[in-house]
């Protein structure tokens, strides 16, 4: 800005010179012309005494020759038809022109005008060059800038801690964000993240409990087969007891190795940004594959397990989709009743692929219907052990289900039944 207002006021300066100098040329011209009159020449009578002395008067003919010049000797002065300030002069009455020392630090202005007799007064003026004003104006400017920076960077300051000092407020209070918003702009950040602290510490909770869960599931097993081994190794137990020791020691064992393999494949699961190979696959094919393995343990249970539907296709792994078939339908044959039914189904709407397990079994409780799909959540704890659940299972569902970007819905009602859906994007073949 200092720079630029330089030049502005230079711009300015050297249109007042110029005025200054027309005015002086009209004065020095009629000066010239009293004098005529009177006979006198251009002798102005001690002109130059009364005027100021940094103005230079010459009087030119119009062939160029100095006949007159009030700061030097016209004798040693060569001619001046070619000055531009001079041929302006005689073409249009009046004209000006600046030059430039080859120093460049100072400006030679120059005001003709065509007096009556036919010649040219030219009064002209030097003044200091922008150039010699910038570089005398450097300490100044320099002082000035300095002195800018110092000011604004104590302003700034003093604006930044005002403007953050609401947000420190409310990075020091997470829990009561709202209220220390001062800023109308920062309620959605303040909504977004407060949303992410409670994501973090829910996800902290989670983490936490899940191990006190896995703590606690594994050490239920491992209480019993130590228990029941010790009883065999001092022979307290022999004969049929031992054989029915040995037995518990197995199922127990089976829990333990399914509870250890569902905790390691829950975290594969729980990795961010899980990248997957996705094929083409029948679902279809893989529901009636499953069902097939599944029907043996389907009559033990005294349950009707059947497969409806046609060929789908989805996009997938087939590990995780198998997983989360059997993890269904092992869920809705083990909370069933005697002689109960399981109806696995597929089939397209008109924009996704639908998996449908449904079974007529003891359902499910409205309150507890939300915190199914959340790990080692158990409806009825009892009837879970009994069958060796180890309530991960829907937990894994879940995970499988949005690494497929898929949905997933649970209607059920306690005494009729449960039906779940696993709603697919359709693919570009289907």
């Amino acid at each position: 800005m200092l720079l630029l207002m330089t030049a502005v006021f230079h711009h300015i300066f050297r249109g007042q010179v110029m005025d200054d100098l027309r005015l002086y040329a009209y004065a020095v011209a009629q000066s010239i012309e009293a004098e005529a009159k009177l006979g006198h020449g251009y002798s102005y009578r001690g002109q130059q005494e009364e005027t100021d002395r940094n103005v230079r008067a010459t009087i030119i003919s119009p062939e160029g020759e100095v006949l007159y010049e009030s700061n030097a000797d016209t004798g040693e002065m060569d001619n001046h038809a070619g000055r531009p300030e001079v041929k302006d002069a005689l073409r249009y009455g009046e004209g000006s022109s600046i030059r430039q020392s080859s120093t460049m630090k100072m400006n030679t202005y120059y005001y003709t005008l065509l007096l009556k007799d036919g010649n040219v007064l030219r009064v002209s003026r030097e003044s200091h060059s922008v150039w010699n004003l910038l570089y005398r104006s450097v300490p100044a400017i320099v002082a000035a800038i300095c002195a800018l920076l110092v000011l604004c960077m104590m302003l700034s300051r003093y604006f930044t801690r005002s403007l953050l000092q609401p947000v420190e407020r409310m990075a020091a209070d997470m829990d009561c964000m709202e209220k220390h918003t001062v800023y109308e702009e920062l309620i959605p950040f303040a909504e977004t993240i407060r949303k992410q602290h409670d994501a973090i510490l829910n996800s902290a909770n989670m983490r936490q409990e899940f191990s006190a869960n896995v703590s606690h599931e594994l050490k239920t097993p491992l209480t019993a087969i130590s228990g029941y081994s010790e009883l065999i190794e001092t022979g307290m137990a022999s004969g049929q007891d031992a054989v029915r020791f040995a037995a518990e020691i197995h199922k127990n064992s089976k829990r333990l190795l399914t509870l250890i393999d569902d905790t390691i494949r829950l975290s594969e699961l729980d990795v961010p940004d899980l990248q997957i190979p996705m094929e083409e696959l029948n679902l279809y094919d893989i529901v009636s594959d499953s069902a097939a393995m599944m029907q043996m343990r389907a009559e033990e249970r005294k349950v009707i397990l059947t497969v409806e539907g046609s060929d789908c296709t989805i996009r997938g792994d087939r590990q995780m989709i198998e997983e989360l078939v059997y993890n269904l339908c092992d869920n809705a044959i083990c909370y069933n009743n005697v002689n109960g039914t399981v109806c696995v189904s597929t089939g397209y709407t008109e924009k996704s692929v639908v998996l449908e397990v449904k079974d007529a079994g003891i359902g499910i409780p409205k309150e507890c219907q939300e915190r199914v799909f959340e790990r080692f959540y158990r409806v009825d704890k009892s009837r879970s052990k009994s069958t060796g659940g180890t309530g991960l299972g829907l937990a894994i569902v879940k995970h499988i289900v949005t690494v497929h970007h898929a949905e997933l819905t649970l209607e059920s009602i306690p005494g009729e039944g449960t039906d779940v859906k696993v709603i697919f994007p359709r693919t570009s073949l289907t």
